[in-house]
C-alpha cells in the first residue's frame, strides 16, 4: 500500500497528482469467572503513554467482570460491545494489556496503536488528486446524451460494468444503505444530499458512536477519500456531476479516520456493529486498520485486533450486512507465504518484516466474509498497483490506473475514477479504495433486486453474475520487458480477478 503523509485511505499515490486514497446483547458464557481483580497487582503504574486497547472476553457474565479487572488495571472503559465480547478501554498502565489477559475470561488484549492518544501533529491536508479542469467538464456536459448526468461520459468505469445499461432498468432501491466506513462523507454535496441517509451516519472515530449532526463530514483539511467513495457507489441521477452505481440506493458515511488520517481499530468495531444496529445492507471499507498493514495473529496485540474486528463483521453479517473491502494498493501477492512489510508500524516507527498472510492478515480485507476486491483499469487489465492472490481476490472492479498504462475510450480522457469530493466539486483519484465502490454499488443493487437475500446470496449472486476474466501472462503493464505479476488460476476463476469483473446488468436483471 502506497502512503502520503500518515494519510490511510486505498487510493494509491501516482505521478501526476494521483490519489492516496487507498450494550448490544449477549454471547454465550464461557467457563466460570475469576474474582474481578484476579492477575491484578495491588498497584499498577500509570506513567505510560496513555493508549487505546481492545479486551475481547468469553462474553456474558464474563463481560461484566472484565470491565471490574480493566478498572484495577489502571484502564478506563469507553465503550463495550457486549453482543460480541468487546470493550474498548483506556489506560496509562505499560502492563494493561499483559495484566487483563491473565483474567479468566478474557481470551485476548491488545493496544490498538503504538502512539499514544495524543494526536500526531502532521502537515499534510488530505490525499493529492487531480481535479476535473473546466474544459473537461465542459466537453462532458457537451457529449452528454439525453439521461445522462453531465460529466457522466467523463466516467469510463460505468459502462465497463454495463452500469450505463442497468440504469436503464433500475437505478436501485431507496430502501437500501451502503454505508462508507472511511474518512466522512460530505452529504451537503449537491449530488449525494438526495440519498444521504443521516438515520445510518455517526462518527466512530473515539471508538463510540457520536450522531451529532454533521459529526460524520471531514473537517476541513481533512481527506474527501470518503465522500469519493460514496460518489461511485451512489451519486444521485439528478442532471447534476456524475451518476453513481447505484444511484437510487441510500448512502450513509461512518467516519473512523483520526484528524491524522489513521484508521484504528476501536473506530471500525464501532462503524461494524452502528451498521449492524440501523440495519445497514452494505458496507464499503476502502482502508486497512492501522498501524500494521498485517496483523499477525500469534502477536499478542495483533492478534487481539483481528479477534475483535472479526467479531464485528460476523456479528453484522449476521445481522444482514455485506461486506466490501479493497484489496490494497501495494502490488503484493496476498496467497503468497512470504511478503515483506516496510510500512508497520505506520504511527511510530517502522521496521522490515517478512509476514505470511495466512496468519497476518491485511484487515478488514482478508476477514472471512469479507468480498475483498482488486482493481482494474480502463483496458481490464489489472491495475499496476493492485494486490492480487488466488483464494484471496473474490472479485475484480475498476480502480483506474495510470492513463499511460490504460487509457480510455474517448469522451472520456483519464483513465483514474472521477467522482465528488468536498465542497461541491469533483476529481479523480485511483487505487482499490476506487474498486471497492463499484462492487460495493452493485451488491446494492443485487440487494434492491431481491430485498430478502441474505448476505451469502447476495455474494453468491456477484460472484455467479460476474464477467469472467482470464489471467493476463505474461503481465507487463508498463511495458519495459519486466513481468509484474503473475496470474494464478483459469479463466472462471483467478488471482488477478476472483470470480471476474463485476456486472451491474446482471445486477438488476436476475
Amino acid at each position: 500500500m502506497a502512503h502520503l503523509g500518515t494519510r490511510r485511505g486505498r487510493a494509491l499515490v501516482l505521478p501526476v497528482g494521483l490519489a492516496l486514497t487507498a450494550s448490544l446483547g449477549f454471547l454465550p458464557a464461557g467457563a466460570a469467572s475469576a474474582s474481578p481483580a484476579e492477575g491484578v497487582p495491588a498497584a499498577v503504574t500509570s506513567d505510560g503513554p496513555n493508549l487505546s486497547y481492545v479486551v475481547n472476553t468469553e462474553g456474558g457474565h464474563h463481560t461484566a467482570k472484565a470491565k471490574k479487572a480493566i478498572a484495577a488495571a489502571g484502564g478506563t472503559v469507553v465503550a463495550s460491545y457486549d453482543a460480541i465480547g468487546v470493550i474498548v478501554a483506556h489506560s496509562r498502565n505499560p502492563a494493561f494489556a499483559q495484566t487483563v489477559r491473565a483474567v479468566r475470561g478474557v481470551q485476548s488484549a491488545g493496544a490498538t496503536r503504538t502512539a499514544p492518544l495524543t494526536p500526531v501533529a502532521t502537515t499534510e491536508t488530505g490525499e493529492a488528486s487531480e481535479p476535473l479542469s473546466a474544459a473537461a467538464a465542459r466537453a462532458s456536459a457537451a457529449a452528454a446524451d439525453a439521461g445522462q448526468d453531465p460529466l457522466e461520459p467523463m466516467q469510463w468505469s460505468l459502462p465497463a460494468i454495463k452500469a450505463d445499461k442497468a440504469h436503464a432498468i433500475s437505478l436501485g432501491s431507496g430502501k437500501v444503505t451502503v454505508a462508507v466506513i472511511d474518512t466522512g462523507v460530505d452529504d451537503t454535496h449537491p449530488d449525494l444530499a438526495p440519498n444521504f441517509d443521516r438515520a445510518a451516519s455517526a462518527n466512530c472515530v473515539t471508538g463510540r458512536p457520536d450522531t451529532t449532526e454533521g459529526s460524520w463530514r471531514p473537517a476541513p483539511g481533512e481527506s474527501d477519500h470518503g465522500t469519493h467513495v460514496a460518489g461511485t457507489i451512489a451519486a444521485a441521477k439528478n442532471g447534476v456531476g456524475v451518476t453513481g452505481v447505484a444511484p437510487g440506493v441510500k448512502v450513509s458515511g461512518i467516519k473512523v479516520s483520526n484528524p491524522d488520517g489513521f484508521f484504528y481499530t476501536e473506530a471500525v468495531v464501532c462503524a461494524f456493529m452502528w451498521a449492524a444496529e440501523r440495519g445497514v445492507e452494505v458496507t464499503n471499507n476502502s482502508y486497512y486498520v492501522d498501524p500494521w498493514l498485517y496483523n499477525c495473529k500469534n502477536d499478542p496485540d495483533q492478534g487481539a485486533l483481528v479477534e475483535a474486528l472479526q467479531r464485528a463483521t460476523r456479528y453484522s453479517e449476521r445481522k444482514g450486512a455485506v461486506h466490501v473491502a479493497s484489496a490494497g494498493n501495494s502490488s503484493h501477492d496476498l496467497a503468497s507465504d512470504a511478503i515483506t512489510d516496510s510500512t508497520s508500524p505506520n504511527d511510530t516507527t517502522p521496521a522490515d518484516r517478512v509476514v505470511d498472510p495466512g496468519e497476518c492478515p491485511d484487515i478488514p480485507a482478508m476477514l472471512p466474509g469479507v468480498v475483498t476486491v482488486s482493481s482494474t483499469g480502463a483496458k481490464d487489465l489489472k491495475a499496476s498497483y493492485s494486490n492480487y492472490g488466488l483464494g484471496v481476490v473474490d472479485i475484480a472492479a475498476p480502480g483506474g490506473d495510470r492513463t499511460e498504462y490504460q487509457r480510455p475510450q474517448a469522451p472520456a480522457e483519464n483513465g483514474r475514477i472521477l467522482s465528488t469530493t468536498v465542497n461541491g466539486g469533483y476529481n479523480y483519484k485511483a487505487g482499490t479504495s476506487m474498486a471497492a465502490p463499484h462492487a460495493a454499488g452493485v451488491a446494492a443493487l443485487i440487494k434492491s433486486k431481491h430485498p430478502r437475500a441474505t448476505p451469502a446470496v447476495v455474494k453468491a449472486l456477484m460472484a455467479a453474475q460476474a464477467d469472467d476474466r482470464e489471467c493476463a501472462n505474461p503481465y507487463d503493464i508498463n511495458g519495459d520487458g519486466t513481468v509484474d505479476a503473475v496470474c494464478e488460476g483459469g479463466k472462471r476463476h483467478n488471482g488477478f480477478y476472483g470470480a471476474g469483473l463485476i456486472d451491474a446488468l446482471d445486477a438488476v436483471r436476475w
